[in-house]
């Protein structure tokens, strides 16, 4: 995990010099300080920079959690969660691993956003500083969180010459000149705003087509209506209101109608989003572009160029002043759910691409579209005529859920769907068996069970043989881990014999027959794991498949190692810890490194041995059970430990352990490719090739040949995650 996940500053911090040594000052003295002020003075941007310079202070580094995005309360654990780099795959509540990962920790954990929350996020601010010596809490938002211990920052805007250096300074980013030709004007209308940055940056976007003179005339006459002619001063926040009301009344009709339509993405958002969600008769798509740049040059928008292209963003403050115009105009149903449709087409295209050389784009995309896809969740389950699509929704997202390392939040929203009835059978079942999918990975074997004979007996009913094969493999994932290795193979076989059949081949379908090379290789049958294997990887170099390549590759070590080819494994280990640290596939990581850990030992390094397998213990408390309580995936690992340990003694192997213990996930896998990459440091005859996991002859499993390809090119259905 990296120090901090703080954004960089797109431009440079303007005054604050004395507030931000306050408030640096008070984290010393604080575990729980919030900053408070009216809309758009700056509490973010002080905040973050405060944080960046205390962040030497902590150990574990600075996190930033955005919550201003979330409307559902359930989800504030899971952004907290998401903002620590926690991977999660039990069934344990967001809540527990929380607590459990900040007890020993010494971090500052920025939450930002949180007053619309603020009765759900208090309770749990106080819980996780009760329960986290180390750690310190900067909360930024309009009102306090009134927790024992607080400490309130009240942030006042900037004094008149910080705020006529903003002002000049944004004016010439937008192509004014400056110092302003009327300075006099440039100062009245600081004091006019009232020294709001956001409403001097807005002020700042018009300079280049109005002087100082002729915006304070206008925005003069706006005062003088909200004050009734009067000279006394305006509350804060209806300056900061009547600035946007003034940038608005400047937009041309095509801008202002941009601009509410907006207001309904609730985080960074692309041009062709846009050109989808907010285009139609009154907006051409082919203007959309135009009218994007017309509110950038006036701050009214913000652009951020990032790995997938361009993305925009508008302040909160901003987007809710839109979100009222645009219930004025009787809109935002329909732009909520032309938002939710393009989502649901995002996440369809994701689906079916991940099958595909584009898997790690789809992986990003999914990260970034996020608090759309959740917001098109929180939609569909809001408006009960919907509920089929929160199901097709909620199940088409498995790849997010289960590829992308999201189980708890995928858990959480697959739950809620199917407590809804929504009449469509289709959408149920496969909520369902990705429902029993997400259980069987977080070791609920109860709840897959429950799930995934639910949707076996339902699609026999409804004759669907899709759905029923789905049921069966994850019915065979499970006797997989829980060491019912006949079970697995003939369940997993049928499966594989009923994709085929129903000309089906994607991820999951490789999977399978990756999990039935994992159950021959339990029961002694390396080399027919191995044959296994290779057709798998095969079939993903054909098709730019990454993820399940990654499960291929881990068995193939396993044999290589099996056969003292020592330098195959760790160059194989080597890139399958690559693929599964680039999807945040904790599983298929752990378990390379554990495989890694026997390599090196078997290499004649029995330190860095003990280190590797000391760095899998973090990582397994997040997975759940470490090697899901199985003996047949626990070999490696004991074996590893114990010839580590006869070849150290117990102390010098328990140092060694304890040192990887304290290493990072990010450490770990610096550590892994560090090693896996080094020079074998004993020939592959260094040691006698070791026995396989188990020795018991290998039974012939129907339907394990190279799949038939897809007549119909879908991938999309399905695709599994571990060697289960």
């Amino acid at each position: 995990m990296r120090r901090s996940n703080l954004p960089a500053e797109l431009n440079r911090f303007v005054g604050r010099s004395a507030e931000q040594a306050a408030l640096t000052a008070l984290l010393e003295e604080s575990r729980l300080v919030t900053v408070v002020g009216v809309g758009g003075v700056g509490k973010t941007r002080l905040a973050l920079r405060a944080a960046t310079a205390a962040q030497k202070r902590y150990s574990d580094g600075v996190r930033l959690a955005e919550l201003a995005a979330l409307r559902d309360p359930g989800l504030i654990e899971y952004a907290l969660a998401e903002a620590l780099g926690l991977t999660d795959h039990t069934p344990r509540a967001p809540r527990e691993i929380l607590l459990d990962h900040l007890a020993e920790r010494r971090l500052l954990l920025v939450v930002d956003g949180f007053e619309h929350l603020v009765e759900h996020c208090a309770p749990l601010v106080r819980e996780i500083l009760a329960h986290a010596p180390g750690l310190t809490v900067l909360a930024v938002g309009r009102r306090p969180l009134r927790v024992a211990g607080e400490t309130v920052f009240p942030l006042a805007p900037l004094d008149e010459a910080d705020a006529v250096t903003l002002l000049a300074e944004r004016a010439a980013e937008a192509g004014a000149p400056t110092p302003p030709a009327d300075e006099d004007a440039a100062h009245e209308l600081c004091r006019r705003l009232d020294g709001i940055p956001l409403a001097l940056e807005l002020a700042a976007g018009r300079l280049p087509l109005l002087s100082a003179g002729q915006m304070l005339l206008r925005l003069d006459d706006r005062f003088r209506l909200l004050t009734d002619g009067a000279r006394g001063a305006l509350p804060r926040h209806q300056t900061l209101r009547t600035a946007i009301g003034w940038s608005h009344e400047l937009c041309t009709p095509e801008e202002r109608l941009l601009w509410a339509r907006l207001s309904v993405f609730p985080g960074p958002f692309d041009l062709e989003a846009v050109e989808y969600v907010c285009g139609g008769r009154e907006l051409p798509p082919e203007r959309i572009l135009n009218l994007l740049g017309g509110l950038l040059a006036q701050s009214l928008l913000t652009r951020e160029d990032t790995p997938l292209g361009p993305s925009y963003r508008m302040l909160d403050t901003v987007a809710a002043y839109g979100a009222e115009w645009l219930a004025a105009l009787h809109d935002t149903e329909r732009m909520r759910r032309r938002h939710r449709d393009w989502y649901m087409g995002l996440a369809t295209w994701c689906e079916l691409e991940w099958f595909s050389p584009r898997q790690p784009e789809v992986a990003a995309l999914t990260e970034a579209a996020l608090p759309h896809l959740r917001a098109a969740l929180e939609l569909c389950l809001e408006l009960p005529e919907d509920a089929h699509l929160a199901q097709h929704l909620a199940g088409t997202l498995w790849f997010a859920w289960v590829g992308c390392g999201r189980l708890s939040e995928g858990r959480h929203w697959l739950g809620r769907a199917l407590a809804l009835e929504s009449g469509h059978e289709e959408a149920r079942l496969k909520a369902l068996w990705v429902l029993g999918y997400v259980a069987v990975l977080q070791g609920d074997g109860t709840a897959a069970v429950a799930a995934l004979h639910e949707c076996g007996e339902r699609a026999r009913s409804s004759r669907n043989p899709l759905a029923e094969a789905y049921a069966t493999h994850r019915m065979g994932c499970l006797a997989l881990l829980t060491d019912d290795m006949p079970r697995a193979e003939e369940l997993i076989g049928r499966a594989l014999l009923a994709y085929r059949e129903l000309g089906e081949l994607n991820s999951n379908v490789l999977m399978g027959q990756v999990e039935v090379a994992m159950a021959r290789a339990f029961r002694g049958d390396l080399e027919g794991a191995a044959v296994l294997c290779r057709e798998v990887r095969e079939i993903c170099e054909e098709r730019g498949e990454l993820w399940t390549r990654a499960y291929a590759l881990y068995v193939l070590a396993y044999a290589a190692w099996s056969r003292g080819a020592y330098g195959e494994a760790r160059e194989l280990l080597t890139e399958c810890v690559l693929i599964n640290h680039t999807f945040r596939d904790l599983v298929g990581l752990v378990l390379a490194i554990e495989v890694l850990a026997l390599v090196a030992v078997s290499e004649g390094d029995p330190v860095e041995a003990a280190v590797l397998q000391g760095a899998t213990v973090p990582v397994w408390d997040t997975v759940g059970v470490r090697l899901f309580g199985s003996e047949a995936f626990d070999g490696p690992r004991s074996l590893c430990a114990q010839r580590a340990e006869e070849a150290l003694g117990a102390e010098a192997y328990g140092a060694a352990f304890r040192a990887g213990q304290a290493l990072s996930a990010a450490e770990a896998v610096e550590r892994a490719l560090a090693f896996g990459r080094g020079p074998a440091l004993a020939g592959a005859g260094g040691s006698s090739a070791p026995r396989p996991f188990r020795t018991a002859g290998s039974s012939s499993v129907p339907g394990t040949r190279k799949p038939a390809d897809s007549p119909t090119g879908k991938g999309g259905e399905a695709a599994g995650r571990e060697p289960r």
